[in-house]
């Protein structure tokens, strides 16, 4: 049986004089060293892209971080600077493929800038500038060309007892790194809160009654999953999901 193929949302960048369609390393080498899977970087072509096609010829979704956010006016708020950058050409593509990934039963996983496409890709709203917020902690990175200091472990997040999470992690607490200034503020009725940051930040959700694994955390578990256990949990889960799933459908064609 061939290694599992995952789906991974990219970032539209311009430089070198190209249009490039992307995703960073961290992303891949985690998707393939700590789930087993095989990446696939998708193109963000939109509504010209058929994600059925695309979800018929993988076996997970895997939807990453950025820089850029979720335009605002996919939940309600009119656009500001506090609100930028931008990426409206991955918003087009990521939030289809969030919607018929869970429709359709595909194992996903979605980090930071993921989990915020999860809950507005559901009906969901987001805050900006979170660290502006009373009783609210700064969740930016630290100022530093040393991204290792940038992502580095640095607050715990409580996960909710009987959760997903709690079964793939257990334990109640675990520290995380932290790199947003935007977060979930009205959850999408879909989610289930799976872990929160002591500040009450959603770190963690679930979607309720789905048919196969469908997390978002908006941590960066994908930077250190060859020396944090709990990073390498979250992947090591998805990659059993995924081959959960492949296994399912080959056994369908088999009995077709």
């Amino acid at each position: 049986m061939r290694q599992p193929l995952v789906a991974i949302t990219s970032d539209v960048r311009s430089f070198e004089n190209y249009t490039w369609h992307a995703a960073p390393d961290q992303y891949l080498m985690a998707a393939f060293d700590a789930a087993g899977v095989i990446p696939l970087i998708v193109p963000s072509f939109g509504a010209s892209l058929d994600v059925d096609a695309v979800l018929d010829g993988v076996d997970g979704v895997l939807v990453t971080g950025s820089k850029s956010n979720v335009h605002p006016s996919l939940y309600g708020v009119q656009p500001s600077e506090a609100h930028e950058p931008f990426d409206p050409a991955r918003d087009a593509t990521s939030l289809p493929l969030i919607r018929r990934a869970i429709e359709r039963g595909v194992p996903l996983l979605a980090i930071c800038r993921g989990i915020q496409e999860l809950n507005v890709a559901l009906g969901g709203t987001l805050a900006t500038e979170i660290q502006e917020l009373d009783g609210r902690m700064d969740h930016r990175a630290p100022q530093s060309e040393d991204q290792a200091e940038r992502f580095a472990i640095r607050h715990p997040v409580r996960i909710k007892p009987g959760s997903c999470l709690a079964d793939i992690m257990r334990e109640g607490t675990i520290k995380v790194n932290s790199v947003h200034r935007q977060a979930i503020d009205r959850p999408a009725a879909q989610l289930e809160i799976e872990a929160t940051a002591e500040d009450g930040t959603i770190e963690a959700v679930s979607v309720k009654n789905a048919a196969a694994f469908a997390v978002g955390v908006q941590w960066h578990p994908e930077y250190w999953v060859k020396t944090d256990s709990a990073s390498r949990k979250v992947f090591q889960a998805f990659g059993e999901a995924v081959r959960t799933h492949k296994a399912r459908r080959s056994g369908l064609q088999a009995a077709e």
